[in-house]
């Protein structure tokens, strides 16, 4: 599971919560333009291996690479190389959907951002609420929006935990163009699912995390029945 051309490389990454071993040596790669899926139940360790790989949590043991780098050498620029999507939209209610952008522009250091933003307010179809305070949106749109920020800074890595929870038809629909997208611009995408379905149609490559372990899903099990 690595190659030369690695973006994500997890290398025998461990993690214990009390006395609960919930990753055991978890190795793992995802190159450049490949859209890999986690599946698992809950508690099965999805978040907290997805949260280490963005550096918002340490491992007890093994190391996490971003292309060339280990993330443990990293940490001061890793909001530069990466872009998250976790459970919470990391999004601040009394601003607009169009300022909360410009909040995190500045956050990335962006020159000139607002061309940027209106492309993706138009992208993610939000345009017609840009100047509406986010606290007025409906869950799909609040996850449109935390996509469009993560993706704002245009970084060659993204982890999104879930990114399909509570989406509706076209915010669903939205979201596979985009991570379409994000395959031919070369990103590499690492995302947790519980959809079976989707993760059959969205990824190059399946795990499921159980008893702390990966297991592939093969070519066989990804039967059309999933999809």
């Amino acid at each position: 599971m690595t190659g030369a051309n690695s973006l994500i490389r997890c290398d025998k990454v461990a993690k214990r919560f009390g006395g609960k071993r919930v990753l055991r040596d978890i190795s793992l790669s995802v190159r450049a333009g490949e859209i890999f899926s986690l599946l698992g139940a809950n508690g099965s360790g999805k978040t907290t291996l997805l949260r280490i790989v963005a550096g918002l949590e340490r491992s007890d043991a093994g190391e996490v690479w971003l292309g060339p780098v280990p993330l443990s050498a990293a940490r001061h620029v890793i909001r530069h190389y990466i872009g998250v999507v976790a459970h919470a939209p990391l999004l601040y209610d009394s601003l607009t959907a169009a300022e909360n952008l410009r909040f995190f522009a500045r956050m990335y250091d962006l020159n000139a951002p607002e061309d940027r933003i209106n492309r993706l307010l138009r992208a993610f179809a939000l345009w017609p609420r840009r100047d509406e305070p986010v606290r007025t949106f409906s869950r799909g749109m609040l996850q449109r929006l935390a996509i469009a920020r993560s993706i704002l800074h245009d970084p060659p890595v993204l982890i999104f935990d879930e990114p399909d929870s509570g989406l509706d038809g076209e915010s669903l629909t939205i979201l596979s163009g985009l991570l379409a997208e994000f395959r031919r611009g070369e990103r590499a995408v690492m995302l947790s699912t519980h959809d079976r379905s989707l993760a059959a149609t969205w990824s190059d490559r399946i795990c499921e995390l159980r008893d702390g372990r990966l297991h592939p899903i093969t070519d066989s099990e990804r039967s059309e029945s999933w999809r």
